[in-house]
């Protein structure tokens, strides 16, 4: 199983950046799917969930920022990010019920 977060980088606020999740080893389609981040001294944060039907649920820290997404044909999970703060900065993980990334580093600055 592998999950290969990419897309992070440095940004200033109010700033976009689209992350990416590709997928391998176990059935994509049929997991439920969430991005979460931690920051350094902070505990890991739920950022943004979808099920396998495309229900989404968000923190409600990113609620009308963040927009997660997923292509099943690509098995790949999508967390757009627009209106960026720098309390956004986080290495950021996809994760199932079973397994996680290593992440993607976001900063906001």
């Amino acid at each position: 199983v592998q999950l290969v977060e990419s897309g992070g980088g440095l940004v200033q606020p109010g700033g976009s950046l689209r992350l990416s999740c590709a997928a391998s080893g176990f059935t994509f389609s049929s997991c439920d799917m969430s991005w979460v981040r931690q920051a350094p001294g902070k505990e890991r944060e739920g950022v943004a969930a979808i099920d396998i039907d495309g229900t989404t649920t968000y923190a409600d820290s990113v609620k009308g920022r963040f927009t997660i997404s997923r292509d099943n044909a690509k098995n790949t999970l999508y967390l757009h990010m627009n209106s960026l703060k720098p309390e956004d900065t986080a290495v950021y993980s996809c994760v199932n019920s079973a397994w996680g990334g290593q992440g993607t580093q976001v900063t906001v600055s």
